[in-house]
């Protein structure tokens, strides 16, 4: 097991800032979870800087539970309620989705909002260049990656009912100045590379507008893969799902391929020929067939949009972990890349400039 799936992968004993009331949940889960029955064992998954995710194991069954995290938190954040939504819609759609059972919008229960949703048995893998496979069988995971998102993008929204989960057009503009603002918030030193790309970015957005149903954090830590084939069985983290522009969501996965190792999980520094891993342009190739589209054009860009993105929700990640809210152990780590991440993100502009 590489040292990225020790750190991340599995359960934990509840944190103690994550603490809730166990006989409460109980009767909540009785009263509302059809099918439920015994009594709860309950556990805190390692993995996750956002909303605190639990294990819930009684007689037999296991399910997952997610909620909104306690303390001050950023203005809409945590929407543990959109992503029940979501979630829920896509049940009989061709998009790999967990079962919902419930949503908690009652704080009583156990200090914040919550859902539960069914535990998919399967395997979560941190390390992209997943260790210990073949070649081809770490070229089925990327390409199962690639057929879950296209499925995702394909989606007629509105007829799951989804026409108002989000605005239509103009998703990039204000993704740029929510990340902005949430990065104003959360900035606790300065960061130059930071305050150039918010200044360039919103007067250097590609021409062409689409919208789709998007993840918004669509990465391969955040899906569940089958317990022995390589094959995507459920996405989860829905909580920046929304209506969007497919190839902001899509070029979000392709970050990995500009990133190091150390720098959140990249593959840029791995052999990714030896290896069996699909070339960054057969990747995206692929999801073009998938998606029938000819070519992502300005493709600069959006790196470092994505890029810039992240940062700020890593710097996000680093103020609730100097707050104390944070929902991992590991969550100053994550914090502390914040700065790297931008500037790597403004030197993708200085390519854009020649």
């Amino acid at each position: 097991m590489s040292d990225l799936q020790l750190q991340f992968a599995g359960t934990q004993d509840v944190l103690e800032q994550h603490r809730i009331d166990v006989d409460r949940l109980q009767t909540y889960m009785q009263e509302h979870v059809a099918g439920f029955s015994g009594n709860i064992e309950l556990s805190q998954f390692k993995g996750g800087q956002s909303n605190p995710t639990y294990r819930i194991d009684a007689d037999g069954q296991s399910y997952v539970l997610r909620r909104k995290p306690p303390g001050v938190l950023l203005p809409s954040a945590h929407a543990v309620d959109r992503e029940y939504r979501v979630i829920t819609a896509l049940a009989d759609t061709d998009v790999p989705a967990p079962r919902t059972y419930c949503l908690c919008e009652d704080e009583s229960v156990i200090g914040t909002i919550f859902y539960i949703m069914e535990m998919v048995q399967g395997r979560i893998l941190w390390d992209s260049t997943l260790p210990g496979m073949s070649r081809e069988e770490r070229g089925q995971i990327y390409r199962s990656m690639n057929e879950a998102m296209a499925a995702l993008h394909r989606v007629d929204y509105e007829a799951i009912g989804l026409g108002d989960f989000g605005k239509v057009g103009e998703y990039r503009e204000r993704q740029i100045h929510r990340w902005s603002k949430t990065y104003r918030i959360s900035e606790m030193d300065t960061i130059p590379a930071m305050d150039r790309l918010i200044e360039w970015l919103p007067k250097n957005i590609p021409s062409g507008d689409e919208t789709t149903l998007i993840h918004g954090d669509f990465r391969m830590d955040n899906m569940v893969f089958h317990p022995t084939e390589p094959k995507v069985v459920a996405l989860l983290d829905w909580e920046l799902a929304t209506l969007g522009h497919p190839v902001g969501d899509f070029t979000y996965t392709m970050m990995g391929w500009r990133l190091d190792k150390d720098l959140f999980r990249g593959i840029a520094d791995a052999d990714i020929e030896g290896l069996g891993i699909p070339t960054e342009e057969q990747h995206i190739a692929h999801y073009c067939t998938l998606t029938g589209r000819d070519g992502i054009p300005d493709l600069e860009w959006y790196f470092a949009y994505n890029m810039f993105r992240l940062a700020a929700i890593l710097q996000g990640i680093a103020k609730r972990a100097a707050d104390g809210t944070a929902a991992s152990e590991h969550a100053v780590e994550q914090g502390r890349r914040a700065r790297p991440l931008a500037e790597v993100a403004w030197k993708q502009v200085e390519k854009l400039a020649g």
